[in-house]
């Protein structure tokens, strides 16, 4: 589908994609896709249903069609400004028939969903949570998933005549749950090819060059159509507890103090606040001395991270660029207090014949700009 220079690719099959046929292609009204850091990335395509050829009295030929039945895999690739993107390789989980409006559309999930079909319960003896989770993304190369894991802050063992991690649910929700004890994330990218994935395991990633900035109320140079702040106060926590250390027997005090991961505000909420931060209490119920730090300094992370945050719409074509979540973005024109860097933690992308849309949602840790400018 061709629309004002931008130009989308559809790729369908059971197993290995290809080129939708002419007619399907003419026939596709819209895709939205949208990724996040905190969920499965989605995707939904709507076709005209529109009875033609010889065996329209029977059915849609959208509706017939065997390269949009369930589990058939889907690749989008959009071509902006020469370059082409991979946009979402997901599989088809629903089907909607809408006869009064002509409009089939089918629904999915990127190629993850597919480590969500079976509950489990298994041991995982002598590793430790990043070990747990490579091996499992790599029993997944079926679906071109390559491995992404970031260490953790404690190496720690688990030693099998003490403890065995064991998983009770299907892959990807343990592999979320584990992830969720450091405030790290699970998400899979497609690419860096057709039919390949990254699946990363690892900490938001919070640090690199900026995207393009996002323009607000600069006259010419607006390339934002909305855009809205919200400063929860509430939500930055620190941590107080103790812990009965496993090894040493002994009760230790655990507390946080401040996020370490790269500041993108000059003024954090954890330090703005003072005395009126929360504070919150951690089970520390089995845990050694340094996992109960390492999950209370996460705890405190995670909260810290979203304290503000920024939803709001963009036109790709006055932009200029794919905006792509799980990065950094500077924003200009909101005033000292909102300009900056933000972490991008979900978009949506809307394409349609003659649009190209992106809403967002942006996070950061508090209030003012780290640098007086931003990449423009």
């Amino acid at each position: 589908m061709n629309l004002l220079g931008i130009r989308l690719t559809l790729l369908l099959g059971p197993t290995v994609p290809v080129p939708a046929p002419p007619w399907l292609t003419a026939a596709l009204e819209s895709a939205e896709v949208t990724h996040s850091d905190g969920a499965l990335s989605g995707f939904q395509l709507s076709f005209r249903a529109e009875r033609s050829g010889p065996a329209g009295w029977l059915d849609y030929p959208t509706v017939r069609s065997p390269l949009l039945q369930p589990f058939n895999r889907v690749i989008l690739i959009v071509t902006f400004n020469a370059t082409p993107r991979l946009l979402m390789d997901g599989v088809i989980t629903h089907q909607q028939l809408d006869p009064t409006g002509a409009l089939y559309t089918v629904t999915g999930e990127d190629v993850s969903v597919m480590m969500d079909l079976e509950e489990k319960t298994e041991e995982h003896p002598a590793q430790n949570e990043a070990m747990i989770a490579t091996r499992i993304i790599a029993s997944y190369a079926r679906y071109g998933l390559i491995p992404m894991v970031v260490p953790l802050p404690s190496m720690e063992m688990p030693l099998p005549a003490e403890r065995v991690p064991v998983q009770r649910g299907s892959d990807l929700e343990y592999l979320e749950a584990i992830a969720a004890r450091y405030a790290y994330v699970f998400y899979v990218t497609p690419g860096p090819a057709p039919g390949a994935n990254t699946a990363y395991w690892g900490p938001p990633k919070r640090a690199g060059l900026p995207q393009r900035a996002l323009t607000v109320d600069m006259g010419p140079n607006t390339n934002v159509d909305s855009l809205n702040f919200t400063y929860g106060a509430l939500d930055a926590s620190l941590v107080e507890a103790e812990v009965q250390d496993r090894d040493t027997n002994q009760r230790i005090p655990v507390q946080t103090f401040a996020s370490a991961r790269p500041p993108l505000a000059s003024r954090p909420a954890l330090q703005a606040l003072g005395a009126h931060v929360r504070r919150r209490k951690l089970n520390t119920a089995g845990l050694t001395a340094s996992q109960a730090f390492s999950r209370a300094q996460a705890f405190t992370e995670a909260a810290a991270g979203e304290v503000v945050t920024a939803e709001g719409e963009l036109d790709a074509l006055r932009y200029g660029e794919v905006l792509a979540a799980r990065g950094l973005v500077g924003l200009r024109g909101a005033g000292a207090s909102y300009d900056g860097a933000y972490y991008v933690k979900r978009v949506t992308h809307t394409i349609r014949r003659g649009s190209y849309k992106q809403r967002f949602t942006l996070a950061r840790e508090g209030l003012g700009a780290l640098l007086p400018v931003v990449r423009p």
